[in-house]
């Protein structure tokens, strides 16, 4: 089970993009989530986005960095960004990332 929430209890359903930064010494790093169109941000939704978790066996992952964009002032996308600080955490990011790309269907691209 790993899941993505913004809302402590309620699954994000929509797939985000995820970017990864790392230094060349493997010291830090950061990964970028963008989900178009989530879930938390449906007009129906009635929950404050607290943070994004990324919630698995292990335990969480927590952000407070989420921002949202708009175009023409309705919300379009939220962006979160999870900083990488160590080898430990990063190892721990990835273990989070295999189960959920796992359980999503999802692949990975290194870029060139």
């Amino acid at each position: 089970m790993a899941q993505i929430q913004f809302s402590r209890g309620i699954d994000e359903e929509v797939i985000p993009d995820v970017r990864l930064t790392r230094s060349r010494d493997g010291s830090n790093g950061t990964a970028t989530f963008i989900f178009e169109n989530p879930k938390a941000l449906d007009s129906n939704s009635t929950e404050e986005i607290t943070g994004m978790y990324l919630i698995d066996e292990e335990g969480e992952i927590v952000t407070r960095e989420v921002k949202g964009k708009f175009v023409n002032g309705q919300p379009t996308a939220l962006e979160a960004f999870v900083l990488i600080k160590s080898q430990d955490e990063w190892d721990r990011f990835m273990r989070f990332m295999e189960r959920y790309a796992q359980e999503h269907g999802l692949g990975f691209t290194q870029a060139t």
